[in-house]
């Protein structure tokens, strides 16, 4: 038998210096390592806001109307309306469909600085990020800004309280516009928001901002406001939007009730209900948003501060025209 033999060399790998690369994996995007920490119930995704400076085309029909809105927010040297003054003021103007509270076309948009013809105070340049250098010479555009009143139907800030005497001092006609305040109007905590601070608003659907300058913290509100709060619920008002709702604030009255004459020792009865202390009229009151809830408080009033005794409080009936300016409601005294 004959044998036979072989010689047999197994193929050579590669150097690596033939092989070619693999290529490098693809780095995730942000968006996609968010997407994926947002899936995991350790962590909690923000994304900077946005601001929208269109909402899309008009309904195609609505049956309540347009409403136009104006959402406002100053920054100020300080606090008193008496003596401080405006040095920033923005404003959007959008159009919103009525009977679903959706925004909707372009927002107009209007900022400017303003000069107070004094040093701004350390404290408020810390606040706002505004400096002396930023305002030298610089005057608010009066024409601008009353062409803008002028168009809107109703105007909204996130603490109307503060903003609109200032705005009313110095551009009066804000005084014939009806206001709402998106902080006092709508009862966030029941809608399971743990602050009615508008940072923590727009922090609970998933945005943060650079917050204190009056242009960001309008656009802010408008997306907080535009979003349907409690969409995701089963209860019966699911779906409506803050636009919604303070539009259906703008249109009732609101009362502000004085306990006149209460006893000394009611005062902590008084206080741990709500009412505030007014030191300059030195009277115990609170704000109602409805004639049933006067109803009620004047119920309880005869019933646990007063005794059952005949007295009289003083009632200051409200509406958006008037509310939150430092001007006067209709007063009247009722008797218990």
């Amino acid at each position: 038998m004959s044998q036979f033999s072989f010689d047999f060399d197994p193929p050579k790998a590669p150097s690596a210096e033939a092989r070619p690369p693999l290529p490098a994996p693809a780095e995730p995007t942000p968006e996609q390592m968010a997407q994926r920490l947002a899936q995991h119930p350790d962590y909690r995704v923000l994304r900077r806001l946005v601001p929208l400076l269109d909402h899309g085309p008009a309904p195609d029909s609505s049956p309540a109307g347009v409403r136009r809105v104006l959402v406002l927010d100053t920054e100020t040297t300080g606090l008193s309306h008496a003596s401080d003054k405006i040095i920033e003021l923005a404003m959007l103007l959008v159009q919103v469909d009525a009977a679903t509270g959706q925004p909707f076309g372009p927002v107009e948009t209007f900022e400017g600085f303003e000069d107070p013809g004094m040093p701004i105070p350390e404290v408020a340049k810390q606040v706002t990020g505004i400096s002396d250098d930023m305002v030298r010479g610089q005057r608010l555009d009066d024409a601008q800004v009353q062409a803008l009143i002028d168009r809107a139907d109703l105007v909204v800030a996130h603490n109307a309280g503060f903003d609109r005497p200032f705005v009313e001092a110095r551009f009066p006609g804000f005084a014939h516009k009806p206001w709402a305040c998106s902080f006092a109007d709508i009862d966030w905590k029941a809608l399971g928001a743990e602050s009615a601070k508008l940072s923590a608003l727009a922090q609970d659907q998933g945005w943060f901002y650079d917050a204190h300058r009056a242009l960001v913290d309008c656009q802010a509100l408008l997306q907080v406001l535009g979003h349907r709060a409690g969409e995701e619920s089963e209860g019966d008002d699911g779906g409506v939007n803050g636009l919604q709702r303070l539009m259906a604030a703008a249109a009732r009255p609101s009362y502000k009730l004085r306990a006149t004459g209460s006893p000394f020792d009611s005062k902590d009865k008084l206080k741990a209900r709500g009412y505030r202390w007014d030191g300059d009229a030195k009277v115990w009151f609170c704000s109602l948003g409805s004639e049933a809830a006067l109803a009620d408080e004047l119920a309880w009033l005869r019933a646990e501060v007063y005794g059952g005794r005949h007295a009289q409080v003083d009632v200051e009936a409200l509406d958006a025209l008037t509310r939150y300016s430092a001007r006067p409601g209709q007063r009247q005294h009722r008797g218990l």
